[in-house]
């Protein structure tokens, strides 16, 4: 079994003195693919912000490679190696779609630099016809793809995409999905969020299912995508 990359164990958080999350527990190895799965307001974005450092956890922990990180503020945790696309997408509007990406670019830990400009562009071809376009000349699913590939040029040790479909056009989707598995495919750990429960488990390796801010279902994707009881249960699919 691959070492654990990221740990969360009995994680509480909330908003305002309302609790969200209420002892969340998870694992990813090393090499991996992790779906987060749940309805809308279960408490996936708040885990997300959590583990990020946007949200200080009221209690429990969060670990990378065995390091307690717990509470580190976002731009520690994006220097640990971790690559966010937010819901929003976060994009700089005014900066080019060039300027969004190499402003975003810095070599893996080991030195090398797989995630390079052409290489970002021969993924998204649409964003290398608009180089020169300001990010608030996108479209939804071009910005989506212009802050997928931002991340992909910190040379992360995992992507974070947290629901990278929602709103997009089904051709944009499509072609969101394809690279999420050419991604996959080059051996980096994923933790993805989307409303697409069928299609999250089959780019994923394990999938996590959360009710009101807690695990109710964990497991392989194979064995949650044959358990058609839990997914009308807990997902209504």
């Amino acid at each position: 079994m691959s070492a654990l990359l990221l740990q969360v164990d009995d994680l509480q958080a909330g908003y305002d003195g309302s609790r969200v999350l209420h002892g969340v527990s998870l694992a990813l190895p090393a090499g991996s693919a992790l779906g987060l799965l749940g309805r809308n307001g279960m408490g996936k974005t708040t885990l997300i912000r959590s583990l990020m450092g946007y949200l200080r956890p009221g209690a429990g922990r969060v670990r990378w490679e065995g390091r307690d990180v717990t509470g580190w503020p976002p731009e520690r945790m994006a220097r640990l190696g971790i690559g966010y696309v937010p819901e929003g997408r976060g994009i700089f509007p005014t900066l080019s779609v060039r300027e969004n990406l190499v402003m975003a670019a810095r070599p893996a830990r080991d030195g090398t630099r797989h995630w390079t400009l052409d290489r970002v562009l021969d993924t998204f071809p649409r964003l290398a016809e608009r180089l020169s376009h300001g990010g608030q000349q996108l479209s939804g699913g071009e910005q989506q793809m212009l802050a997928i590939g931002r991340a992909l040029m910190t040379h992360p040790q995992l992507l974070i995409l947290d629901e990278a479909t929602e709103g997009l056009a089904p051709l944009i989707v499509a072609e969101i999905w394809r690279v999420i598995a050419q991604v996959r495919a080059t051996g980096l750990s994923t933790l993805v969020v989307d409303r697409n429960v069928r299609r999250v488990l089959a780019q994923t390796d394990q999938g996590v299912v959360l009710e009101k801010g807690r695990v109710v279902r964990a497991g392989t994707s194979a064995e949650l995508a044959s358990d058609d009881a839990a997914l009308a249960r807990w997902l209504g699919v």
